[in-house]
Order: C-alpha cells, then sequence, then structure tokens
C-alpha cells in the first residue's frame, strides 16, 4: 500500500519499466526507512543516486522549497533461480529551516524526474546484477535554481554522513569540457587544412620547377643529324 502519491508514482513507473526491460524476471519494490548505506546482506547490490530533484513541503509551518541535492539509496537483489528481484528504496528526508522543526519532511517530484530515475535505478541493476551494458546514466536538476548552497545541517543524508555534489555544479564542468572540445575541433580542422593546402602547393611548386629545369636542358642540348 502507498503511504504518498510520489511513492505511488514511484512503484508505478518501476513496475512499468521493469517489464519492459526484463519480462521475464518478477521484481518488487519496497520503501525502507531504515536503509543504511554500505550495509548490505550476502547477494545484495547498492545503488545511490546523490543529484535527484524535488520539493519539500514543511507539515509544520507550510514552508515549501526546492532541493536539487536529494539522496536516494537502494538496495538490489536478483534471484537468478527462482527469476525474481527485489529492490529496496529509501528516500533521504531534509528539516525546515525556516521553523527549525526536528520533524524531517519527505519530498514530492514530478513524473518526470521520477521517469528519469528509475532509468537510471535499471541502468545500475542492469550492470550489477544481470552483469550487463546498462548504458548512460542521465543526471537531473531542479526545475527551479537553487535558493543557496546546500545546508548539510538539514540534510538527512549528510547527517548520516553520504557526501553528495550538486547536479549544477558537475553540469558546469561537463558543459565547460565540451565547449572546450567543441572550440578545439575547428581548430584542428583549420590545421589539417592549411598543412593539406600547403604541401598541395609545394608539390606544384617543385614539379613546376622540375618542368623548367627539363626545357632547359632540353633547349641547351646540341641536335644531332
Amino acid at each position: 500500500m502507498c503511504t504518498s502519491l510520489t511513492i505511488c508514482e514511484w512503484k508505478k513507473v518501476f513496475y512499468e519499466k521493469m517489464e519492459v526491460a526484463k519480462p521475464a524476471d518478477s521484481w518488487e519494490l519496497i520503501i525502507d526507512p531504515n536503509l543504511k548505506p554500505n550495509e548490505l546482506a550476502p547477494g545484495w547490490k547498492q545503488y545511490l543516486e546523490q543529484h535527484a530533484s524535488g520539493r519539500f513541503h514543511c507539515s509544520w509551518c507550510w514552508h515549501t522549497w526546492q532541493s536539487a541535492n536529494i539522496v536516494i539509496l537502494f538496495h538490489m537483489h536478483l534471484d537468478r533461480t527462482q527469476r525474481m528481484g527485489s529492490v529496496r528504496m529509501r528516500i533521504f528526508k531534509q528539516l525546515c529551516f525556516e521553523c527549525g522543526t526536528a520533524r524531517l519532511d519527505e519530498s514530492s517530484m514530478l513524473e518526470e524526474n521520477i521517469e528519469g530515475l528509475v532509468d537510471n535505478l535499471i541502468t545500475s541493476l542492469r550492470e550489477q546484477c544481470y552483469e550487463e551494458d546498462g548504458g548512460q546514466y542521465r543526471i537531473h536538476v531542479a526545475s527551479r535554481p537553487d535558493s543557496g548552497p546546500h545546508r548539510s545541517e538539514f540534510c538527512e543524508a549528510c547527517q548520516e554522513g553520504i557526501m553528495h555534489w550538486k547536479p549544477s555544479e558537475k553540469l558546469l564542468e561537463e558543459e565547460e569540457t565540451d565547449a572546450l572540445s567543441d572550440t578545439s575541433k575547428p581548430r584542428a580542422q583549420a590545421a589539417l587544412g592549411y598543412n593539406f593546402f600547403s604541401l598541395r602547393w609545394c608539390l606544384l611548386w617543385g614539379s613546376l620547377c622540375l618542368l623548367i629545369v627539363y626545357l632547359q636542358v632540353s633547349f641547351r642540348s646540341p641536335a644531332f643529324f
């Protein structure tokens, strides 16, 4: 039974996508608020989503805030003989920094964000449980910019020792790298073109010089009858 609309959406998207990805196996998604990072039972694998985006709503003062630093922990296990798999999930909460209450609040996420996060989960699941090439992971950014730096004292994941980075900073690094590679390509192509034309002109002038020398030698040579 779902405890919130977000959890219901998670299960709905997960079951639909797993039916497509692995139709021969039966998978279940279980919400486990007591899940601990790196504490794995034998045969279980771990995937940590460190840059999910969503919105929090304080149940005490009704303050809402956006976060691009939501951490989600997954533990995964596949029984190959029974063709059954299980995923345990924990979405880490945050404290409201407006009222200062000690009550941890859950996040709500857009359906499009949940679909992308489930895609990442299935990618990791295929790599670790099926030993397949899962493909490329997706990076998600909150629909609104962050209001400021991440405040670890209000983050449940940070309080449990999970270090996670901001996706905006990561994306800036990747965009900068892509921009540098894009600008270097025209330069390289121009250099290749310049060298190509220089070589062609050198060959042309060399051929003309040889032709001139040949004609001069031919005209200076005496004719014999």
